[in-house]
């Protein structure tokens, strides 16, 4: 009787630890709570460009219409600050853990923490260089090889038939982003269509407009021609408009300018003439990432890949487009 009594207490005791240790980790991802119950820690890139602050805004508006509780934080471009921001979110024990990665490597070790606290995590509007797809549920953004691809066409279509060589120079993103990887990697594939055009430059511009300004401006004293720009956003391409004009040239005109984005100030730049191509990239993800996080806090799958759909512009496009422009 007595190794009876010691084995269902042995027993009892070893199901009120296992129940004790369960939640002690992390927010077990917020299965089927209510949204309003819901905690979800949000890690931005920063406030780079036009295109980011409308993602940002984007996002906080959703949660709050969504009523879900938002944690954010902004890591000013430095992937650092994302990490520290991430490690305060799975300390805090959040339900969903959702970030735009600064760059692309480096994030294993951070995203195997939230696994082991058993937080989902969901990758907005760039990816991350990681053999483990387990780390997060979802990447939900742009194709960004895809939009590199679209720059090219474009350009290969507007020298068709010609055998003058052309000069690019490339205004990167911030170096060793997936945007800027794959936005070059799309207009370089596109572009071997017409062995004539040659990038003949290239250099990180890291998403501002003022650092777009400052690229052109070496580009221009140290390029002999410069026929086209492909600038990986709008603001790096209106920085480079900035520097065009100063140097007394007209951009559109004396040189071509191709960006990515989708901005008002871009868009009324192309309607304008002064850019002449923009390929859309949407940071309207607040809807989606919602979405996302409601059928995961139901216990439905997501596939691990959500592509936004987007478009490109003319100058014709863009003065239609325009007046109910979002962002």
């Amino acid at each position: 009787m007595r190794k009876t009594i010691g084995l269902f207490a042995a027993a009892t005791l070893v199901l009120t630890l296992s129940a004790c240790s369960g939640g002690a980790a992390g927010g077990g991802g917020g299965a089927h709570k209510s949204l309003d119950q819901l905690v979800v820690g949000f890690a931005q890139v920063g406030a780079e460009s036009g295109w980011r602050t409308a993602n940002t805004k984007d996002i906080q508006d959703s949660f709050k219409a969504a009523n879900i509780k938002l944690q954010f934080s902004d890591a000013q471009q430095k992937q650092e600050n994302q990490i520290k921001a991430i490690r305060s979110y799975i300390q805090q024990g959040v339900d969903y853990i959702a970030f735009s990665p600064v760059v692309q490597t480096g994030w294993d070790a951070v995203l195997n923490e939230a696994k082991a606290a058993n937080i989902p995590v969901i990758l907005t509007d760039r990816a991350v260089d990681s053999k483990d797809t387990s780390l997060y549920k979802t990447f939900l953004g742009s194709d960004f090889i895809a939009e590199g691809k679209k720059a090219g066409d474009w350009l290969v279509e507007q020298y068709k038939g010609s055998s003058d060589p052309v000069s690019v120079v490339q205004l990167e993103g911030t170096t060793g982003s997936a945007p800027a990887i794959d936005r070059g990697t799309g207009f370089a594939d596109a572009i071997k269509a017409n062995p004539n055009i040659k990038v003949v430059a290239s250099q990180t511009g890291d998403f501002t407009r003022a650092g777009g300004k400052q690229v052109m401006e070496a580009m221009l004293k140290s390029q002999p021609k410069i026929d086209v720009v492909y600038a990986h956003n709008d603001d790096m391409g209106l920085g480079a408009i900035e520097a065009i004009e100063a140097a007394g040239k007209v951009p559109g005109k004396d040189i071509k300018i191709i960006t990515v984005d989708g901005v008002k100030d871009g868009m009324t730049a192309l309607a304008n003439g002064k850019i002449n191509f923009i390929v859309e990239c949407s940071p309207l993800l607040g809807k989606q990432l919602i979405d996302t996080i409601t059928k995961l806090n139901n216990g439905e799958t997501v596939p691990q890949r959500i592509v936004t759909e987007e478009t490109t512009f003319t100058q014709d496009q863009a003065k239609e487009a325009l007046p109910n422009r979002k962002y």
